[in-house]
C-alpha cells in the first residue's frame, strides 16, 4: 500500500460533535468536564466558541442551553451561519448519543490536544535548530523547549475533579495502613530523626515543606542528613523484604555546594572523619581503609545530586518527573530557594519566589512526592536580642509560608553564644559559660506551621566535626 504523503493533524470532529450535542440534551453535562475541558482542547474553531457560550451561559445561570437559545446567542457568529445555524445545532442534539460519557469524550478530546501541541513545539524546537547559532545558542533553545513542555505538562494535567467520599475515605485508610506495615511510626518518608517523624508521620506525599535558618545554622547539613537517611532506610527496607519501605529514593538540587562536596559532607558523618581531613587527604592508614570501605558500602544509595548553579523551576520540574519515572524518586530536596530561577522575569524578588514555591508546591502533587526546600532568612533575625526565627520572618519570601504545608526552623543557640562573650570573671561570664554547657552540640528543630497536625520543638544533637544531626538520646545526653 502507498504511504501517504503526508499526516493529519489529531482531532476528532465527531467526538467535538457528540460531546457538544450531549450538553446540548443535558445541560448537566457541562458540569462533568468543564473543569477540565477548555475551549482551546476542541480543534475546530466554531466549536470553540460554542463550548464557551455554552459555559459562560451556564456559569450565569437561569437559561436552559437548547439549540434555540445557543443560537440567539450566537446569531452573529459568521461561523455559525456558515454550517446552517439554527439548524446545525438542532442536528447536534438529535444526534447526541442516548447514553453519552462526557468525561471519556472530555478526555479524548483533552488527549488530542496535548498531542496538538506536543507538534507545535516539536515544530518550533526543529525550525529553530536550523536557524543560525548566533541567532539563539543551543543551550537558550533547550531551556526554551524545556519551558514550553512544562507550560504543556502544566496545563495538560487532566484532574479527576471533585473525588466522591468513598473514594476520599479510602484514601485515607491507605494511608494509615502504610503507617500500620511500617510498625505503626509514619505513613511518609522516614527523616531517620524519631521525634521529628513521631510529630510529622514521616515526610507526606505531596507536601511542600520548607526548612528555613539563618547562615551557620545548619540547614545544608541537616537536610543532607535526612536525604541519607531515607536513601539508605529504602535500601535497608527493600533488602529486608519489607512490604512498605520506610526511605525512598531522593533526588537532592545542590544549587551552591558541588555534589562532591555534598559527598564528602556524608561521608564525614558516616566515617566520623572531620572534614578538614577529607578535604586535604590527610588520612592515617586506619582512617583511609573505613574511608574507602565506607564509600563503596554507600556507593549503591539511591542519591541523585543535581547541582546545576543557576537552575529554573522549569527545569527542576523537568528532571524530577524524568527521575520520578526512571528512578521511582520518593523525596526531592533543593538546597535552596532563593538560588532558583525563575521561569519568567517578575517586577520584584517578592513575586519571583512566589511564582516558585507555588511552581513547588503543584510538583509536588503532581508526582506525588514530598519535596523539602530550604530558605534562608532576612537579617532582621540577627538584629534582634532573641534570635529565635518565627513564621513572620518569611513574610518579605513571597508566599512560602502560604504555599507550604510545613514551615521548619533549623536555630543552634550555640552559634550566636560564642560571638557573645561577656568579659571574663564577670557574673555575666559565669551565666555565659552555663548557657554555653546547656547548649554545647544541640539544636533545636522548630516546627512553626503543621497543616496536618500539632506544632512543636525538637531537640537534636549536633556534631559540627562530622556536619551531623542525630537524636539526643543516641547521643547519651
Amino acid at each position: 500500500m502507498e504511504q501517504e504523503a503526508y499526516r493529519h493533524v489529531p482531532y476528532d470532529i465527531e467526538v467535538e460533535q457528540a460531546l457538544l450535542g450531549a450538553i446540548l440534551v443535558d445541560n448537566q453535562a457541562l458540569e462533568k468536564v468543564s473543569g477540565t475541558l477548555k475551549p482551546e482542547h476542541f480543534y475546530d474553531p466554531l466549536h470553540q466558541r460554542l463550548y464557551e457560550v455554552m459555559g459562560a451561559t451556564f456559569e450565569r445561570g437561569g437559561m436552559v442551553i437548547t439549540p434555540l437559545t445557543l443560537h440567539a446567542a450566537m446569531k452573529a457568529d459568521p461561523g455559525l451561519q456558515e454550517v446552517g445555524g439554527h439548524a446545525y445545532l438542532a442536528g447536534l442534539a438529535q444526534a447526541a448519543p442516548a447514553l453519552p460519557n462526557v468525561r471519556d469524550y472530555a478526555r479524548i478530546l483533552h488527549d488530542l490536544a496535548v498531542r496538538r501541541g506536543l507538534i507545535a513545539i516539536g515544530e518550533d524546537i526543529v525550525n529553530t535548530a536550523y536557524e543560525a547559532p548566533h541567532e539563539k545558542p543551543p543551550q537558550a533553545q533547550i531551556e526554551e523547549a524545556e519551558k514550553a513542555l512544562y507550560r504543556l505538562s502544566d496545563t495538560a494535567r487532566y484532574g479527576d475533579g471533585p473525588l466522591d467520599f468513598a473514594e476520599s475515605l479510602k484514601r485515607a485508610v491507605d494511608n494509615a495502613e502504610r503507617a500500620q506495615l511500617r510498625g505503626g511510626k509514619i505513613s511518609g518518608v522516614a527523616t531517620g530523626f524519631a521525634d521529628l517523624d513521631g510529630l510529622l508521620g514521616g515526610l507526606q506525599p505531596s507536601d511542600l515543606l520548607i526548612l528555613a535558618g539563618r547562615p551557620g545554622m545548619g540547614k545544608t547539613s541537616l537536610a543532607t542528613n535526612m536525604a541519607f537517611h531515607a536513601a539508605r532506610a529504602f535500601v535497608q527496607d527493600m533488602e529486608d523484604g519489607a512490604e512498605v519501605p520506610r526511605g525512598a529514593p531522593v533526588l537532592f538540587f545542590s544549587l551552591e555546594m558541588a555534589a562532591q562536596q555534598l559527598a564528602a559532607r556524608i561521608l564525614s558523618e558516616q566515617t566520623e572523619i572531620e572534614m578538614w581531613k577529607i578535604r586535604n587527604g590527610k588520612f592515617s592508614e586506619a582512617e583511609w581503609e573505613k574511608f574507602v570501605l565506607t564509600m563503596q558500602e554507600l556507593s549503591t544509595l539511591p542519591l541523585y545530586i543535581d547541582d546545576t548553579g543557576g537552575i529554573s523551576i522549569a527545569q527542576i520540574a523537568a528532571r524530577a518527573r524524568r527521575l520520578k519515572r526512571e528512578k521511582k524518586i520518593g523525596l526531592v530536596v533543593i538546597d535552596y530557594l532563593q538560588l532558583i530561577e525563575p521561569s519568567r522575569r517578575a517586577e520584584n524578588r517578592v513575586q519571583e519566589l512566589t511564582e516558585i514555591t507555588k511552581g513547588l508546591k503543584a510538583l509536588a502533587k503532581e508526582l506525588n512526592v514530598p519535596i523539602l526546600a530550604l530558605s534562608q532568612l532576612s537579617r532582621g533575625v540577627d538584629s534582634r536580642d532573641d534570635k529565635r526565627p518565627v513564621l513572620s520572618d518569611l513574610r518579605e519570601s513571597g508566599s512560602i509560608e502560604q504555599d507550604a504545608d510545613v514551615v521548619m526552623f533549623v536555630y543552634r543557640e550555640e552559634y550566636y553564644l560564642k560571638s557573645r562573650e561577656p568579659e571574663p570573671g564577670t557574673p555575666d561570664h559565669t551565666k555565659w559559660l552555663e548557657k554555653c554547657e546547656r547548649c554545647h552540640r544541640k539544636a533545636d528543630v522548630l516546627v512553626e506551621k503543621h497543616r496536618h497536625g500539632a506544632t512543636n520543638k525538637i531537640e537534636l544533637f549536633f556534631d559540627d566535626r562530622f556536619t551531623r544531626f542525630s537524636d539526643l538520646a543516641r547521643e547519651g545526653n
